[in-house]
């Protein structure tokens, strides 16, 4: 969800052609260069080596990217046959009624 909410967002900017500001790690000030897999979080280099953080699964942000996005877009092409089967149901029942 917090990927999603990060592309959404650098979409829009985009799409309004905003200047994109590279997000940093409020803490440390560096750039968000690794995917905290169990939080669910882009973290920097030195928080990766946190204990907080050390024993986590990590990905590289591109990596991370890369795999969530094909998950949405599986989750999206299952949503997207799912609304086509309730339309058909929809357009049955309304045949059916008239």
């Amino acid at each position: 969800a917090r990927v999603l909410e990060v592309a959404k967002r650098l979409s829009l900017q985009a799409a309004r052609g905003e200047m994109v500001e590279e997000e940093g790690c409020e803490r440390h000030r560096e750039p968000l260069k690794v995917f905290c897999k169990d939080d669910g979080a882009f973290i920097c280099v030195i928080c990766r080596e946190s204990r907080a953080h050390r024993s986590h699964t990590m990905l590289p942000v591109r990596d991370a990217v890369q795999e969530y996005k094909g998950q949405i877009q599986a989750h999206l092409q299952a949503l997207k046959e799912d609304r086509d089967k309730l339309l058909g149901f929809r357009e049955a029942e309304m045949r059916r009624s008239w």
